[in-house]
């Protein structure tokens, strides 16, 4: 479990590190894109290590139905994560549609994993969503809020949001636990 708390760790110092020290991180310039790169590369790498080498057991057991549940929210999730809130009309008065969704994504897979690795692991993203969107409110309250686009759009990325969402599932199944019932 500390490989996989290591792994949050850099995750959550290499997203917040521009906002928790932006003078550091401008003095950088574009030579600091490497390094926080780097650490949130290296996040991912040890959260897998971590979360694969964690025991398993379940501290309780969810209803079957959380599965689809879940499905639900996982594509909506990478629905708000596409493009659409910037080029359609739903998502468009939304500030930070790609952190809710990975907020939503998180939370969807507490919903059906309840192992302490997964607790940790999901948990600990979502904390990290809602941070940044904490911290990105209070350094940036002034917000501007892109020009509408189209219904089509909204459409079109959805449709892919569920192509998506199919390969992701048929990789997932593949490593994992398929995410579709059986």
């Amino acid at each position: 479990m500390a490989t996989l708390a290591l792994g949050i760790f850099l995750w959550w110092a290499a997203h917040l590190f521009k906002r928790v020290a932006p003078e550091r991180r401008a003095a950088m310039g574009d030579r600091g894109r490497g390094p926080v790169a780097l650490g949130i590369a290296v996040g991912v790498i040890l959260m897998i290590i971590g979360y694969r080498s964690a025991e398993v057991y379940d501290l309780w057991l969810a209803p079957d139905f959380f599965l689809h549940i879940n499905n639900l929210l996982v594509l909506i999730a990478i629905y708000m994560m596409s493009p659409a809130p910037k080029k359609g009309v739903i998502l468009n008065g939304m500030r930070h549609p790609q952190l809710i969704g990975f907020t939503l994504w998180a939370v969807a897979h507490l919903m059906v994993n309840s192992d302490p690795a997964s607790l940790l692991l999901f948990g600990g993203l979502a904390a990290w969503a809602i941070v940044e969107i904490t911290v990105i409110n209070r350094a940036e309250p002034e917000w501007t809020r892109p020009e509408k686009g189209t219904i089509a759009k909204d459409a079109m990325f959805f449709a892919a949001s569920i192509v998506l969402m199919g390969v992701i599932g048929m990789i997932h199944g593949y490593f994992g636990p398929s995410p579709f019932p059986a």
